[in-house]
């Protein structure tokens, strides 16, 4: 399926499963976390090992649709206090070990909010201290092998930023909820340095639960192609206006294609314009 330079609306694994084999070089994306998040199409509140198998089935499509070379991060938060039994992150770095992927490495993501609440039922005791995370992470893989072809002359990143990127722990501050429209949206300058560092200019780039499109956005601007994914036609329509409004582009003419959202066949397809009514 050509999917390039598109936000397709519908189910992320199933439409993984219709893009082509080795069509991607970076892929960018933080899933549901699976904490009761109000989004407008999904259960956050699955069963955690229902939760990991179905997120293994789109690691696993990931790594199909990837280039040799190609690399995926997964920006993925610490759990809750009630959850923090399930730390997911480490769930999540096993299972694309366990696919097959090459594991490049992990980023703490400082986000640079203050502490403004602890856990006041052990207050100054050792009894049941609390850590409150001010931190998440993005995990880091590739696809075969460590090394992504490409020249350098299509590289975009400067010393400075190189620098930076090579470090463990990212400083930069959230997203506005409601500024974006979007329960859990993260800040561009989180795919920015990826799509920098991980990607030459021309190189597809995939998040195939798009969400409010941050990434197609910083794709668009930084001079890539993308591939978007999102179950929500409320977040697709988010996404067609971000893109075009922040990134400067006028991206759709009436010939694109969207997957229908519980539509009876995989295939079924219909014009961006048509489905979104935009």
């Amino acid at each position: 399926m050509d999917a390039v330079n598109k936000i397709i609306c519908g189910d992320a694994l199933g439409t993984l499963r219709a893009l082509d084999s080795e069509s991607v070089h970076l892929a960018i994306t933080s899933p549901p976390y699976n904490l009761a998040k109000l989004y407008s199409n999904h259960d956050d509140k699955m069963e955690y090992d229902e939760y990991l198998r179905w997120m293994k089935e789109v690691w696993v499509e990931t790594k199909r649709v990837l280039v040799e070379g190609g690399r995926l991060c997964i920006n993925i938060g610490e759990n809750k206090r009630q959850n923090i039994s399930y730390p997911t992150y480490t769930a999540f770095t096993q299972d694309c070990v366990d696919a097959g992927y090459l594991y490049r490495g992990t980023i703490i993501w400082n986000k640079n909010s203050a502490a403004k609440h602890c856990a006041w039922g052990s207050w100054n005791s050792a009894t049941n201290p609390h850590i409150v995370p001010r931190h998440e992470y993005i995990l880091c893989f590739s696809k075969g092998m460590f090394k992504l072809g490409g020249e350098k002359c299509n590289c975009d990143l400067d010393p400075d930023l190189f620098m930076t990127c090579t470090r463990s722990v990212w400083s930069f501050g959230t997203e506005s909820k409601t500024r974006v429209g979007h329960p859990a949206p993260f800040p561009k300058e989180l795919p920015r340095r990826l799509i920098k560092f991980y990607s030459f200019v021309g190189n597809v780039v995939l998040d195939m639960f798009a969400g409010s499109g941050t990434v197609g956005v910083v794709a668009k601007q930084l001079g890539r192609r993308f591939i978007l994914i999102e179950n929500s036609r409320e977040y697709c329509e988010l996404a067609v206006r971000r893109i075009e409004a922040e990134a400067g582009a006028t991206l759709f003419d009436g010939n694109r294609e969207v997957v229908r959202p519980g539509g009876s066949r995989r295939d079924e397809k219909v014009t961006l314009l048509e489905e979104l009514r935009l």
